[in-house]
């Protein structure tokens, strides 16, 4: 046991002695290259822990850390969201249709920029009848294969496989919502009717209908769920009475749906008619957007506060170091250089508060859904039903620590000022 102790305090005297040297080399160093820049930092780590001024100081440290810990949670659950909506429903909606056309630049659309592949695609209204009832439909004509490698539905199928909608088949992939509402399953047959391919009986005009059955069902969890019905190119095709020599439309499938823009410019120079995503669920992810983009100036406004919080602790240096300032002043340095040492304090402060900010706000986003748990607070968003989706944007995280401090160096402008026109005669009557 005695050994232990004093392995203990060897090992806390060894701790003590290296932390003192490393900042003895730091602070000699910054003295060396900038006297401003050492006064500063002798300010922000100054020893009299229990001044107020020292509490006030802490004070807005500890408030720019949580703010930048709070933006960075926040930001990061928001993109989880954000990306899980996109991949919900961007993965069933197509990104880019190119409209039938008889041009030959269709042939080279698999090598437009940003493009990763190319299919043959219709897509109808219709109607479908079951037992339990009707139900208006999204019929989505596609190529099983081109889908099975590039479509998120296939990850998410529960039975079936898209390599059965076999051309002739007339074999269907529906929604796990929908089958819950017609109470559909496996081998049921169904009657699909389709507007666009009425014909002419003795009993009047008709819709074009046939006999389908359900080989597949899926659940992305998107609001399309309980619309959109995939089945084969051809027979779709055949459905519509569209001539088996005719030109489809193309479905253009990209490396990332937000990115669509210059694409769809592409596409109107080579003057090919296109349809994008943004027609349809546009309105959807700008909401989802401005949403983000509202939550995270208001956490801005959190750490301006907090940063602005600097201008008092400051202000209350300078008054209290109007002697030192006075006495610095007489022996020759410059206003300058005066001011700079208060723009210095408050950056060192926005530094230790960002940099104490970043990584909590990391540690926090990486164990959210742990503290969720061991709060038992059940919060199931994830694609697997797992907590809440986080996507941590390192881009973003230096951003907000950036921000910070560009805060802490607009706060610190002011007691700058006043310190640089302290006049040295009157400072030192009053001392």
């Amino acid at each position: 046991m005695p050994l232990r102790c004093a392995a203990f305090f060897t090992s806390r005297h060894f701790i003590y002695q290296y932390r003192h040297r490393l900042k003895k080399v730091i602070t000699s160093n910054i003295m060396l290259n900038s006297l401003p820049a050492f006064i500063a930092l002798r300010y922000s780590t100054s020893g009299k822990h229990k001044s107020f001024v020292a509490f006030i100081n802490r004070f807005s440290v500890a408030g720019i850390a949580l703010g930048v810990m709070a933006l960075i949670v926040v930001v990061s659950v928001m993109n989880g969201f954000e990306g899980q909506l996109k991949d919900r429903v961007l993965g069933i909606a197509p990104h880019i249709v190119v409209k039938a056309s008889d041009a030959s630049e269709q042939s080279n659309l698999s090598s437009l920029p940003g493009v990763i592949r190319v299919m043959d695609f219709i897509e109808s209204e219709g109607v479908i009848q079951s037992r339990s009832g009707l139900r208006g439909v999204q019929l989505q004509g596609i190529d099983p294969l081109i889908m099975q490698q590039h479509s998120i539905v296939q990850s998410k199928m529960l039975v079936g496989q898209f390599n059965q909608l076999t051309p002739g088949s007339y074999h269907v992939v529906i929604g796990r919502a929908l089958a819950v509402q017609l109470d559909l399953h496996i081998g049921d047959r169904l009657r699909l009717l389709v507007a666009g391919a009425s014909i002419y009986t003795p009993f009047g005009r008709m819709p074009g209908q046939r006999l389908v059955t359900v080989s597949g069902i899926y659940d992305v969890g998107s609001q399309l769920d309980d619309k959109a019905i995939f089945l084969h190119a051809r027979d779709l095709q055949k459905l519509l009475r569209i001539a088996p020599s005719a030109a489809l439309d193309r479905r253009l499938f990209l490396e990332d749906a937000f990115e669509y823009e210059h694409v769809v410019k592409t596409l109107d120079s080579m003057q090919l008619e296109s349809e994008n995503w943004r027609s349809r669920q546009g309105p959807l992810f700008d909401a989802v957007k401005m949403e983000k983009n509202m939550m995270f100036m208001m956490l801005l406004l959190i750490i301006a506060v907090a940063a602005f919080n600097i201008v008092s602790s400051l202000v209350m240096v300078v008054t209290e170091k109007q002697g030192d300032i006075a006495i610095l002043r007489t022996q020759g340095m410059a206003r300058n250089q005066i001011m700079r040492i208060f723009i210095l304090n408050g950056v060192f402060n926005g530094m230790k508060g960002a940099l104490i900010g970043g990584l909590l706000g990391i540690l926090a986003s990486t164990q959210l859904n742990s503290l969720l748990v061991l709060m038992n607070v059940p919060i199931a968003f994830a694609d697997n039903g797992q907590g809440i989706p986080i996507d941590l944007r390192w881009m973003q995280i230096g951003l907000v620590m950036l921000f910070s401090l560009l805060l802490c160096v607009v706060a610190s402008l002011y007691p700058a000022f006043k310190a640089m026109s302290v006049q040295p005669a009157s400072a030192l009557q009053n001392e």
